[in-house]
């Protein structure tokens, strides 16, 4: 079951540079970064009430944030987050519907440690949705 919007990820090509550019044009502050090595990211975020948004930039040139900055060189939207009460679960019941989820099923964890699975972009409107499965 989707439980809400977590955040929307940026791709950028720098954090820091972000950061200050957030910090200094809108005033808002990003918190600490934080390296998922598995995904080959370095990331940081922006606390909004409900929702965050993402500041990611690569950690090692196969990763696949790197090959979107090559096509898009400034950054951009990477893609959005839903929240889920059970990532297997909601995979399961997606991929009965036709929904094909990225990775062939291997389980995939975010910085925190929580169970995560990416839509393909072609089953949700052309955006690439990100399901996070929060504990509790």
């Amino acid at each position: 079951m989707i439980t809400g919007l977590n955040h929307v990820s940026i791709v950028v090509p720098d954090i820091e540079t972000a950061a200050r550019r957030l910090r200094e044009t809108y005033g808002l502050a990003v918190g600490p970064r934080m390296e998922n090595a598995e995904q080959g990211v370095r990331l940081a975020y922006v606390e909004l009430g409900t929702a965050k948004i993402e500041l990611i930039e690569p950690s090692r040139p196969d990763s696949p944030v790197a090959k979107f900055l090559e096509r898009n060189p400034k950054g951009g939207i990477h893609h959005f987050c839903l929240g889920v009460d059970d990532v297997e679960d909601t995979v399961r019941g997606l991929a009965q519907d036709g929904v094909r989820v990225l990775g062939g099923g291997k389980p995939q964890h975010n910085v925190a440690g929580e169970r995560i699975a990416f839509i393909h972009p072609g089953d949700f409107l052309g955006a690439l949705v990100e399901l996070e499965e929060h504990a509790g």
